[in-house]
């Protein structure tokens, strides 16, 4: 946990060279630049067993659910220490509570370009808050049905819902599936999708992906080793709690895919893409 754990795109005659400086980790040390490529930084926010992401680049922001009520101060905080003032997009995977809890208060709080929200409503007591203050500031969110792109400073997001009602865990195999590209650098946010959602992502047939949020908070299921196999990731990050722990199972398999696993329980995770390379540092605010 101590030092850089860096993921770039190099030829083959430097491989050995790379082999003899990465230590596994999250690191407190700086984040370290390739001098080609658009820097897109993914912030994850400490929330607890709940999810909080902050996409930035030069110009544009994007924020991936607002974890628990009460929460929605903080990102606010964080919005106003780097001094962002909007959002281009407000992206809701799904709407149990530890997602959409505190998007009331950004709501209320920061200018929204896009909401993009799940197409499964649930009734709860922050469901309800999240659509009063829509009705409040009024805002108007897409419900994405179908695949939805659209590129920021050269970023390109791709939102993928799902392509079936599931009767199975429904509002968990309703979350919104993001990829996000960087040149050669590929980030997936699957959400709180469970078993029968990966298996239809992992029948796309997308590829690797450098970054993984682990899906469901570390959750291990019967998907959840075909998926690290199938994606290959270098660094992934698991929302978790000293209450909610992540299951160990989780954790091995990642590490023996050869995995760097950061846990947001001991604080915010700080993520760096280039477009020819990633890392991760743990954040000691």
């Amino acid at each position: 946990m101590k030092s850089l754990f860096s993921h770039p795109r190099r030829p083959a005659s430097a491989l050995l060279a790379l082999m003899l400086l990465v230590c596994c980790g999250c690191s407190n040390a700086p984040a370290q630049f390739s001098s080609t490529g658009t820097r897109l930084t993914v912030y994850a926010f400490s929330a607890g067993a709940a999810d909080a992401f902050l996409l930035t680049s030069k110009t544009a922001a994007v924020l991936i659910d607002c974890g628990e009520k009460g929460f929605g101060k903080e990102i606010v905080q964080h919005l106003r220490d780097l001094g962002i003032q909007r959002l281009d997009y407000l992206i809701l995977t799904h709407f149990d509570k530890d997602h959409v809890g505190g998007a009331a208060k950004v709501l209320q709080s920061v200018e929204i370009g896009q909401i993009l929200q799940s197409n499964v409503p649930k009734d709860s007591k922050a469901y309800r808050s999240y659509l009063e203050a829509l009705e409040e500031t009024g805002e108007t969110p897409k419900t994405v049905q179908e695949e939805l792109s659209f590129s920021l400073d050269g970023v390109q997001y791709t939102v993928l819902p799902p392509a079936e009602h599931y009767a199975a865990n429904e509002s968990n195999n309703s979350s919104l599936i993001l990829t996000v590209s960087n040149g050669a650098d590929r980030l997936l946010f699957p959400g709180d999708a469970e078993e029968e959602r990966i298996a239809a992502f992992l029948d796309l047939h997308l590829g690797t992906f450098q970054f993984l949020k682990v899906p469901h908070h570390g959750r291990f299921g019967g998907e959840t080793e075909h998926l690290i196999q199938a994606i290959q990731p270098e660094i992934a990050v698991i929302t978790s709690s000293e209450e909610e722990p992540e299951d160990a199972a989780t954790v091995r398999c990642l590490e023996q895919a050869g995995a760097t696993v950061c846990l947001t329980r001991d604080g915010p995770v700080v993520i760096e893409s280039t477009g020819s390379g990633i890392t991760a540092r743990q954040d000691p605010s």
